[in-house]
């Protein structure tokens, strides 16, 4: 059945002369209507789809780098979270900031206290990720960026000095403004700088920087486990120093999203920056890019009124954005808050502190390999197939888990589920991790996208505190003390997320952003994403033979 839509209108008179309205349109509405950029942006749409993945490396070398730039902000986060996390297992921070409880527990931090800190830093995760969303679309990624890095640098200090629970607490608050910066920049910035072949691969490898953040973490707690004073929990704090000014002094030279310019009628920066993100650009090449920029940024223009967050849940929209929301969130629902991080639930289960703290760095090394080898995974099996097969591998461990917490307890059953916690990893680092930065980054529309992630990461840190909030009542001895019980809970929400993910998770792989615009538009279902194929009649943008 043809699209009864109306066509586009081009904000031209037809009863005046072409030529002499169009100069005095605005550079994106004056390109839009040369004859030429229909035919241009076809071009570039064939282009996307032959251009195989080495031949992308080769040519958007610039581009590759730049995206890994960016997203090696997010180390950062990964590093803190981790550190956060294990802290409640460390004997010196215990010392410091907790309280004795005597007996068995010794010195431990409530509950309450251990929730605050990890809330803490999500609150200001939310701060960060709200203001990137609203001052990325006026001052572009490159500012935006700076800014945080400047920030997170003074923000550490009150991390590292804190005298008590309270100012630790603040420290955390206002790192966690410039972490959610980086959270939600990473992806949307791959997504916007990168071809169709490597788009999956660079917003996976956000997924890598956070693996490498929480392996520095895990090796500097290691090493220093067993040292008795302040400085066992200082130098973690004081390594965080190292990684935003060289961060800076680098990402000063990063060329904006071409995406980004073309959205504020930059076009012929928006062709510099192309030329800078790819080597021996084509002038051609380079001038249908930014045709199909401007054909689908006023494609979205004509399906959706406006580009700000209430633009996110109206018309077609609501769906990307309930599906960016939602895979977010299956990073608290998959049960990562007992298992991602488990060396207070080793502890719990019996497990002595050196060997807990021994079995994490070995899980940060597994999920570090994990997601090395999702990149082989991603352009074979595609975004849906790779999230669901991995969610079901993560409904089983957290439920085996469970039923073994049930039967009478000795040494190998709580070394048994230590090891369903490492396979839960690994899975979870071939699949559902790095995948979900790329379906984050892919879903929503170009001219909402940043807001589309900002929205779903939003999501994700809302959960992320109450997950939070309820995990440590579940494992803390002093509080409801279900220890391996917890992943009973966890496993409803995971296999309840993975319902979910069967009928409303779509296949993005090797498609443009317009044809996701189309598809949407056309209200495609969730199961038959992959396998549709466009006809001349879906709009005048057809996908190659």
């Amino acid at each position: 059945m043809a699209d009864t839509r109306p066509p586009v209108s081009d904000g031209l008179d037809p009863e005046k002369p072409r030529d002499a309205q169009v100069e005095h349109l605005d550079p994106l509405q004056a390109y839009a209507n040369t004859k030429a950029l229909k035919q241009d942006a076809k071009q570039a749409t064939a282009t996307e789809h032959s251009l195989s993945f080495w031949k992308a490396i080769v040519t958007y070398r610039k581009a590759v780098f730049w995206s890994v730039m960016v997203s090696t902000s997010i180390i950062m986060e990964g590093y803190d979270v981790t550190l956060i996390g294990s802290f409640y297992a460390y004997p010196t921070f215990r010392k410091k900031y907790g309280h004795d409880y005597g007996g068995e527990a010794g010195y431990q931090l409530s509950s309450a206290w251990q929730a605050g800190l990890s809330d803490a830093g999500a609150v200001g995760n939310i701060v960060g990720a709200l203001a990137n969303g609203y001052f990325t679309d006026i001052y572009g990624h490159r500012a935006v960026m700076l800014t945080s890095l400047t920030a997170l640098t003074g923000s550490i200090f009150i991390v590292f000095f804190a005298p008590s629970t309270p100012v630790l607490l603040v420290g955390e608050l206002l790192c966690g403004i410039p972490w959610g910066v980086f959270a939600t920049m990473g992806p949307a910035y791959a997504a916007e700088v990168c071809p169709l072949a490597l788009r999956g691969h660079l917003a996976a490898f956000v997924n890598i920087c956070w693996v490498i953040g929480q392996l520095l973490s895990a090796a500097v707690l290691k090493a220093l486990v067993n040292n008795t004073t302040q400085w066992g929990y200082r130098i973690p704090f004081a390594l965080q120093w190292m990684f935003p000014l060289p961060l800076a002094i680098i990402l000063w030279f990063c060329p904006d999203s071409p995406w980004w310019l073309v959205r504020a009628n930059r076009l012929e920066e928006a062709e510099k920056s192309l030329q800078r993100l790819s080597s021996n650009p084509d002038a051609d090449e380079i001038r249908q890019s930014v045709a199909l920029m401007v054909h689908t940024t006023n494609l979205e223009k004509d399906m959706q009124s406006g580009a700000t967050y209430k633009a996110c849940f109206q018309g077609t929209n609501l769906r990307r954005t309930e599906i960016a929301c939602m895979t977010f969130l299956s990073q608290v629902t998959n049960g990562g808050a007992l298992v991602y991080s488990p060396v207070y639930f080793f502890e719990q289960a019996g497990i002595n502190t050196d060997a807990s703290f021994g079995i994490s760095l070995g899980g940060k090394g597994i999920a570090f390999v994990g997601t090395i080898i999702s990149w082989l995974l991603i352009p074979i099996f595609g975004r849906r197939k790779i999230y669901i097969t991995g969610f079901t591998i993560l409904v089983c461990a957290l439920w085996i888990i469970a039923i073994l917490a049930c039967v009478p307890q000795f040494a190998a059953i709580k070394f048994v589920q230590a090891a369903l916690c490492l396979v839960w990893l690994g899975s979870y680092s071939m699949t559902v991790g790095p995948i979900v930065y790329t379906i984050v980054a892919e879903i929503g529309s170009t001219q909402l996208r940043t807001k589309t992630v900002v929205l779903g990461r939003t999501t994700y840190y809302i959960g992320n505190i109450i997950g939070q909030v309820l995990e440590p009542h579940m494992m803390n001895p002093t509080e409801w003390n279900w220890k391996g019980k917890t992943a009973f809970f966890w496993g409803i929400l995971a296999l309840l997320t993975n319902i979910w993910a069967y009928f409303r998770l779509p296949e993005t792989k090797d498609r443009t952003y317009e044809e996701l615009d189309i598809m949407f538009d056309k209200g495609i279902k969730a199961r038959h994403f992959g396998k549709y194929e466009f006809r001349d009649d879906d709009d005048e943008l057809t996908r190659p033979e």
